[in-house]
Formats: C-alpha cells, structure tokens, sequence
C-alpha cells in the first residue's frame, strides 16, 4: 500500500537540564511529516496547505536547505554525497518539520529521514537553526533494519549561549508510524548536560484535522521563539553562565 504523501502528528516536546541547576519545560505542539516528491500532492488534498504560497498552514523551500528557495531534493543529496552516502540518492526522503502558520515559521529542527530501495531509513539529516538566522545540518548514517535508529556527532553548531561548544548529541527516534519519538541528548566531559525530546501520535492529513490542530494552537510557531527567549530570561535568573558566540570563522 503506497504511502500517504503527508501526516500530522500531535505532540509535545520537552526540555531538561540537569546541571549547574535543574530546568525543565514542555510544551505541546503539532509537526507536519512531508514526502520531499509529493508536496504538490499534498497541498492538492487539503484547502488549509499550499507548498510555496501562503495560507493558514504552508511549507516553502526557502525556509529549509539553502535557503535560496531551491528544490530541496538536490540540495539533501549533495549533503548525503559529501558524507559519503550518495548511494542514497533517489530513495524516498521525508520531512518533519513545523509548518508556516498564518505565513510565519521558527522551526529549531527539521528532520529528514531518507530511504533506502528497500523503504528502511538509511540516514538522516538533522537541520537545526538559531535565533541567530544561522543554520547548521548534521547528515549521519542509519544501522541496517527498520529498528529504532541511534546515533551519535560532536557538536558544532551555536544555539543556546547557556551551553558550551564542547559537547556531543546522542540522537534516539523511531521511524515515525502511528507513534512519534525523537529524543537527544547533549553530554559535556561530566556526562549527560541536557535531555530534549519530541513525541507525537499521528492524524491524517484532512483539512478537519489541520483546522482541530490550529484551534488548539492558534500561535504555535511564534509560540516557539517566544518561548526560547522566555526560557532564556528564566536561566539568565538563575545565574547561569553565559557562552559568547564564537567568532564566524569558528562556526560551522
């Protein structure tokens, strides 16, 4: 049975530090799971999305890849080339992402899952963002099977000046189906610094399922940057110590 091109998935996401002090918050939220080939398709299926136009809910390429509006389909592969994944290329990708809603999006990360011939996930990509405009991807391979996927990188990307650079992101996240989970953790030379995680049950792709999911959060993506710098005014309260922005030349 052929694959819906898109699915909502209801939500909620979660944040835990661990040291110097204890801070936690969660949030509910809704994601949107797109196939990269069948976004025309999608929006065909539903008054309430377009692709690359605005309305009431919206996904547009300029918001992701390079930035530039160009298709994202080239511009994944290549990444996947330069880390010695191009075999992958041609196979199914999808995207789980926050939507453009009422014409606005911040979305800190979006994921890419692609596949293998045999539809398993062969790697993913991990496109984070900053309130800084500024925008880093971590491309790491999938183990073999359609298992729970695990997998590790060095941080090298600024996003929040409460956290150093020198750490390490330890990712966790099923193959999203009917249930959704992603988590991360970041560790520092003393172990485990910061717990983030993101889970969701999923809805179908329906115009009533879109609006239901807009009536619960009417605001949701500003709700996001709003509630980054929220949270940061409630850490900078707590005396918690502040990491410049390392140098343009010092970021990847």
């Amino acid at each position: 049975m052929r694959r819906p091109p898109a699915a909502l998935y209801l939500g909620l996401v979660f944040h835990g530090r661990l040291r110097p002090v204890r801070h936690a918050f969660r949030y509910r939220v809704f994601s949107l799971l797109l196939d990269l080939d069948r976004l025309d398709e999608a929006a065909a299926g539903c008054r309430l999305f377009s692709h690359n136009r605005f309305n009431l809910l919206s996904f547009h390429d300029r918001d992701h890849g390079a930035r530039d509006g160009s298709p994202l389909r080239p511009w994944i592969e290549a990444r996947l080339a330069d880390h010695g994944l191009g075999h992958l290329a041609g196979g199914r990708i999808e995207v789980l992402c926050f939507p453009r809603l009422w014409g606005f999006v911040f979305d800190p990360l979006t994921i890419y899952y692609v596949a293998r011939a045999d539809g398993t996930i062969g790697a993913v990509v991990y496109e984070v963002k900053n309130t800084f405009g500024e925008q880093h991807c971590y491309v790491l391979a999938a183990g073999p099977g359609g298992g729970p996927i695990r997998h590790d990188a060095d941080k090298a990307f600024h996003v929040s000046p409460f956290v150093a650079m020198a750490a390490t992101y330890r990712f966790r996240l099923s193959v999203p189906g009917e249930r959704l989970q992603v988590t991360i953790d970041e560790h520092d030379d003393r172990g485990r610094l910061l717990i983030a995680s993101l889970t969701g049950a999923r809805r179908p792709f329906t115009d009533r399922a879109l609006a239901a999911a807009v009536v619960r959060h009417p605001l949701m993506t500003v709700k996001v940057v709003a509630a980054i710098h929220w949270q940061a005014l409630r850490l900078w309260l707590k005396r918690l110590p502040i990491h410049p922005r390392p140098a343009a030349g010092a970021r990847s």
